[in-house]
């Protein structure tokens, strides 16, 4: 609702796709994820850009969409965040006479999305939305990511950054300071940033709680931020 005051379009670009659908719990209930969960609300996007790497979720994904929401406009696109000059020329940019608001989800319950990647969308005025999301346990704890998975941690988080995540013992002070690095590197970027915290109860996550972070240059963070402090429950359209 805040990008409608300054866009003549809004467009939502799910770096994360999957199949759009996912399971939970030991029952592995089957869920929606947040885009195609959006699509059913009405919300005022004009249009949806899906990304998914993996070709089996990929073809899913583009005959769930066709099947549930034909008339919408919506393009699927068989790419990777890592490599993502693909879907990058796919993104509508602004034009005299026409406003675009792009949002994009980066929700991959993982640390997969390359910091240079945020920023090329970023320098085309792109707005985020993410949750930070991903295993911490016993078993894939602190050590194992700053060791095991140095490489993703430094593409996550920027190379000035990883060497302050190092040092840590406990997964709670990782989380706590990943977010904060990440957080000023975005500000650093010229984005605007608003954080809310979400009580957590996973074996997969072992933590109190998780944040979401809303990142732009061109809408108030603030704004946003009052809405999400006032809610009694976790809603993506908050953002």
């Amino acid at each position: 609702m805040n990008a409608l005051p300054r866009a003549d379009e809004v467009v939502l670009v799910d770096l994360f796709a999957g199949s759009g659908l996912y399971s939970s719990g030991h029952q592995k209930d089957i869920f929606p994820g947040a885009a195609l969960a959006a699509m059913k609300d009405a919300l005022p996007y004009t249009r949806w850009i899906f990304c998914e790497r993996d070709a089996d979720q990929l073809k899913a994904l583009d005959t769930r969409i066709r099947r549930l929401f034909p008339a919408l406009d919506t393009e699927v696109i068989h790419t990777s965040a890592r490599d993502p000059e693909r879907f990058l020329s796919m993104i509508p940019s602004s034009k005299p006479g026409k406003r675009v608001a792009v949002i994009c989800l980066a929700d991959s319950f993982s640390l997969e999305l390359p910091l240079s990647t945020v920023h090329k969308l970023a320098a085309m005025n792109c707005s985020f939305l993410m949750p930070f999301t991903f295993v911490l346990n016993n078993r894939m704890d602190c050590r194992y990511y700053a060791k095991e998975q140095s490489d993703v941690l430094r593409r996550y988080v920027g190379d000035s950054s990883v060497a302050k995540l190092n040092d840590l013992e406990s997964n709670h002070h990782f989380y706590r300071r990943l977010i904060r690095l990440y957080q000023n590197n975005l500000l650093v970027a010229g984005l605007n940033a608003a954080m809310s915290t979400h009580k957590l109860d996973s074996r997969m996550m072992e933590l109190p709680a998780y944040h979401i972070g809303f990142f732009s240059k061109q809408f108030s963070t603030r704004s946003i931020q009052r809405e999400v402090n006032g809610a009694e429950h976790l809603q993506y359209e908050l953002f």
